[in-house]
């Protein structure tokens, strides 16, 4: 099952606090495209999900963010009733696709009870149907298809307006808590030379 790409965090850390050095980019492609618009969303504090149908074998398969990664069993049985195969047969029998989501709620994560204080659930960030990664509308399409939740959207906004949201506290969609932070993709999907995609993530914690 194919891994989600590690997500690059947007400036260089200080070796010593591991802060944030503000102002030295940690990929010359972040720099460049600063003043760009950029899509935000809410970062969840919870644990990476993948979920992948294959339309071939008619089967559904769980897993963490990489192949080594262990689930939690009460997560598993959550997701077995959220994306039972039939769902994928009936919606999908053409097309196969992998689902890339959080895992979040009690006992995930130290804040996990934030936000659902009993039991856990999936949110679902980003779609992959062959090589192609899906824009935002089309996995907003698959999630209500689903019935399941898609991460909240904070909006368009260049990099530098991110950040300063961030450090002024952002909060969580889901109470009255401070979000963990933003992940923020290029308006327009783009990769760099090596083939990797341009996307980072920002966290109050971090500066």
């Amino acid at each position: 099952m194919r891994e989600y790409n590690k997500i690059q965090s947007i400036f260089k850390r200080d070796d010593a606090t591991h802060k944030f050095i503000e102002g030295q980019f940690s990929l010359p492609e972040f720099e460049y495209l600063k003043d760009n618009l950029w899509e935000a969303t809410e970062k969840i504090d919870g644990t990476n999900i993948r979920v992948a149908w294959d339309k071939d074998l008619q089967t559904v398969t769980f897993g963490g963010r990489t192949d080594n990664a262990q689930t939690p069993a009460f997560l598993i049985m959550k997701l077995q009733q959220l994306f039972p195969q039939k769902k994928f047969a009936d919606l999908y029998h053409d097309i196969s696709m992998v689902l890339f989501g959080e895992g979040y709620g009690a006992r995930i994560q130290k804040g996990g009870g934030n936000y659902i204080t009993d039991g856990c659930d999936f949110v679902l960030f980003d779609v992959l149907i062959d090589d192609w990664w899906l824009y935002r509308s089309n996995i907003e399409d698959i999630a209500a298809k689903l019935e399941v939740k898609c991460v909240p959207l904070l909006g368009n906004s260049t990099l530098i307006q991110a950040i300063e949201k961030i450090k002024s506290g952002l909060i969580s969609f889901y109470g009255n808590f401070e979000a963990e932070g933003m992940v923020l993709k290029p308006f327009v999907e783009l990769k760099n030379r090596k083939g990797h995609r341009i996307i980072t993530k920002l966290k109050y914690k971090d500066f």
